[in-house]
């Protein structure tokens, strides 16, 4: 399995770090860095995953990709 695609931008309004996963809904972190954000957000995925997986939903495959990761046809 592909993992899922992540963003992270900085926020003025935070003063810091936003990390998200676009294909898993609300899951988010924040960080003062690109680093401390991208490791919250990989706790925060595997809390979202357990909690799925617990309240027996489905798990979304990773499936979005930026327009400039996708291959030219």
């Amino acid at each position: 399995m592909k993992d899922y695609h992540i963003n992270i931008f900085y926020s003025e309004e935070d003063e810091g770090y936003i990390a998200d996963i676009p294909d898993l809904e609300c899951c988010s972190a924040f960080g003062h860095t690109p680093e401390e954000a991208l490791g919250e957000l990989e706790k925060a995925k595997a809390a979202w995953l357990d909690a799925a997986r617990s309240g027996g939903k489905a798990i979304p495959v990773p499936t979005y990709r930026p327009a400039i990761y996708q291959a030219v046809s």
